[in-house]
């Protein structure tokens, strides 16, 4: 019965699809389903000044594509839980992450080095 009652919590975890604004409020990022895993993508950047292409990513051939369409959320479970990538095109690094939605309708999205981690908070644009 326990095991039950577990796997049907486990089931219910909402998933965080749909349109978000970063913290810093410098892009949107569509979080949806990408095959078997959920996956977050840039569909807008918003910072004036902002560069428009991946300009820090550590693979030089990667420098030039547009920051619109890349993937900064991966590798997650289809309903959200677990662990995942993060991706930062500021710094050009990853990082081990988690989404949680809290009770307010923001997410909560975590990246970890090591034990280090640091958590923002995106909200829904509008």
């Amino acid at each position: 019965m326990l095991i039950a009652s577990l796997a049907l919590m486990l089931s219910s975890v909402p998933v965080p699809s749909g349109d978000w604004v970063t913290a810093d409020r410098s892009a949107v990022v569509r979080i949806g389903r990408c095959g078997a895993t959920l996956c977050g993508r840039i569909v807008r950047v918003l910072a004036r000044g902002a560069p428009r292409n991946d300009v820090n990513n550590p693979d030089r051939a990667r420098r030039g594509r547009p920051l619109v369409g890349v993937a900064v959320l991966s590798g997650f479970a289809s309903d959200g839980a677990g662990a995942g990538r993060a991706y930062d095109p500021k710094t050009g690094r990853s990082y081990r992450a988690r989404l949680r939605l809290n009770p307010d309708g923001t997410l909560r999205v975590t990246g970890c080095v090591a034990i280090i981690c640091r958590s923002q908070t995106w909200t829904r644009p509008g």
